[in-house]
């Protein structure tokens, strides 16, 4: 995939965040993908782009699993980033 460019969407405040968490483990949006999957959660990696992109609306079942495989907290995942000036 291409590296996202730093605009980001409005659709949801968490994609942000998926994203940054996920790559600081060291972890591919393929495989993201995959355990969500696994977990019973319907997701493509187009869909997964597009949320990380904040340009589609997150729902709650994928914020739960994200969380889960993330290691994370659901809170964590939809707190604000503090934007620089």
């Amino acid at each position: 995939m291409k590296p996202r460019k730093a605009n980001y969407g409005t659709k949801n405040i968490s994609g942000a965040n998926i994203e940054r968490i996920r790559k600081q483990l060291g972890m591919k949006q393929s495989t993201l993908v995959s355990k969500m999957q696994l977990l019973g959660v319907d997701i493509n990696p187009s869909s997964l782009s597009k949320l990380e992109g904040q340009t589609r609306v997150t729902t709650d079942i994928e914020l739960k699993a994200i969380a889960q495989i993330l290691g994370v907290s659901m809170e964590e995942l939809v707190q604000s980033i503090p934007v620089p000036e």
